[in-house]
């Protein structure tokens, strides 16, 4: 799932290549992907981008006061096309989800692999209008995120770290992947509870989420939407890479996995040598 740091370099990426150019036709392949219905897809066509911002993981294209949403989900994509093909796309059971189309002949597509089907486009006259964008909790890497600010927000809270981090009410914009290399940083366990970090712990998860944060909005700068992902995988430590060397210390990363989904972590940095209990089991091993 592209996170904060790709969804800020695709944001980027498109402020360089879309703003000041005309729209000249949105194209929806995959029927499921429109979550709203007025004003219409066709609002934006004829009008001229005028600037690209980021909510979260939220794309918004404003389109001269229409402004086109997008959520990349877990297996959407953009991919940027220097020339679309002649002629309209055809529906059909491909990745293909929705094309949008410049006056100079360039454009991009939305892609969407596998079979679950999230990824989310919206036309609305504010971005405050989607309901995702809402709820969403402080952008981490905004000025004012300060540890002050995150002990409040975790003040009370009685989820587990990991899940705290990945809720986006509570912080916009981190998911599965950054949440373990952020708790790797701050050598934490994934199951502590969120609400129970001393003042010093506190300050160790703020200062790992600002700097790992950080260090892959700075890998991800400049890089053309087609690396993104490439990119994403070669600076992380311990997510995806179950039964290979933790980079600090040298012991093995395990794994613990979920029904949709799992995290890794390294027991000697982060559990104080213990494996964790598969999470379907719902505890640690003592």
């Amino acid at each position: 799932m592209p996170e904060l740091p790709e969804v800020a370099a695709l944001r980027d990426f498109l402020d360089e290549h879309l703003v000041g150019h005309g729209i000249v036709r949105v194209l929806p392949v995959a029927v499921s992907v429109l979550k709203t219905y007025e004003p219409p897809l066709s609002a934006v066509e004829g009008r001229t981008v005028t600037a690209v911002g980021r909510y979260g993981k939220f794309l918004d294209i404003d389109a001269d006061g229409v402004h086109l949403v997008t959520h990349l989900a877990r297996a959407g994509w953009l991919q940027w096309k220097d020339r679309l093909p002649d002629g309209p796309p055809r529906p059909g059971k491909g990745p293909l989800a929705l094309r949008v189309a410049l006056e100079t002949g360039q454009g991009f597509d939305l892609t969407e692999a596998g079979t679950q089907k999230r990824l989310a486009v919206y036309v609305v006259g504010d971005p405050g209008e989607v309901p995702g964008v809402a709820r969403l909790g402080p952008d981490p890497m905004a000025a004012d995120f300060t540890e002050a600010r995150l002990a409040e927000l975790l003040a009370g809270e009685r989820r587990r770290l990991k899940g705290a981090l990945r809720d986006q009410s509570l912080l916009a914009g981190v998911g599965n992947a950054y949440s373990d290399e952020i708790l790797h940083a701050a050598r934490m366990s994934p199951f502590k509870p969120a609400g129970s970090l001393t003042e010093e712990e506190t300050g160790r998860l703020h200062q790992a989420l600002r700097k790992t944060l950080g260090e892959a909005l700075e890998r991800s700068r400049g890089v053309a939407a087609g690396r993104l992902k490439a990119e994403k995988k070669s600076g992380l430590r311990v997510h995806g890479r179950t039964g290979e060397a933790c980079p600090v210390c040298g012991d093995t990363i395990r794994e613990v996995s979920f029904s949709d989904s799992s995290l890794q972590y390294c027991p000697t940095c982060q559990t104080g040598g213990k494996p964790l209990a598969d999470r379907r089991m719902s505890r640690l091993l003592r």
